[in-house]
């Protein structure tokens, strides 16, 4: 399969991830690339982005020293395309795969993946546990605090952003607002599944 429907990813992720967490982070970078492909005149692509954001990490739970390895494996035996598995693959560039992000959905996916993750312990350390009353300058507050969700390397979101050829704010202020549009509706989904 070339495309697969962002429906049809999740039940993947949930086939290979048992952690909410998991599948959580899964739902927010899809619903995060979603809205990106919306917001950058890709609309027609929007579910296809969607479903490489909900796949981007299905190997990590079970095989974190493999990731962006075993996934390949796992996606084939799914019977899923190679331009699928290129996309995914190229969000652990330099880190954990030698696949470089080409197209501009997997230069978004490398640069709003970490990202999701400072948004979302920023967002838990609100009154409000959401990212709906957010600034730009209080995130580059918990950016600058390198003990803060110290697990989302602030090296690769400098270099998500240089990739795309965008300051920091404009990331910053872009993912957030990306965030907000499928938060409440993942929340949802969320509690449903407990």
């Amino acid at each position: 399969m070339n495309t697969v429907e962002p429906s049809k990813a999740y039940e993947l992720i949930k086939k290979y991830n048992a952690e909410p967490f998991h599948r959580q982070h899964a739902l927010t970078v899809g619903g995060v690339m979603k809205w990106y492909a919306e917001e950058l005149g890709f609309g027609d692509d929007a579910e296809y982005w969607q479903s490489i954001g909900i796949l981007h990490d299905i190997d990590f739970e079970q095989w974190p020293e493999e990731h962006c390895k075993k996934c390949v494996e796992i996606l084939r035996n799914e019977g899923i395309g190679e331009n699928v598995i290129h996309s995914v693959c190229s969000h652990g560039y330099g880190l954990c795969s030698d696949v470089e992000p080409e197209h501009l959905m997997e230069k978004v996916l490398f640069a709003a993946d970490e990202l999701t993750g400072l948004i979302g312990a920023a967002a838990k350390m609100r009154p409000s546990k959401s990212c709906s009353d957010m600034e730009v300058s209080s995130l580059k507050k918990k950016f600058k605090d390198k003990k803060f969700a110290a697990g989302c390397s602030r090296d690769v979101i400098r270099q998500g952003a240089e990739r795309l050829g965008w300051e920091l704010d404009e990331l910053f202020e872009k993912t957030i607002l990306a965030m907000r549009s499928c938060e409440d509706e993942i929340n949802e989904k969320m509690t449903e599944e407990q």
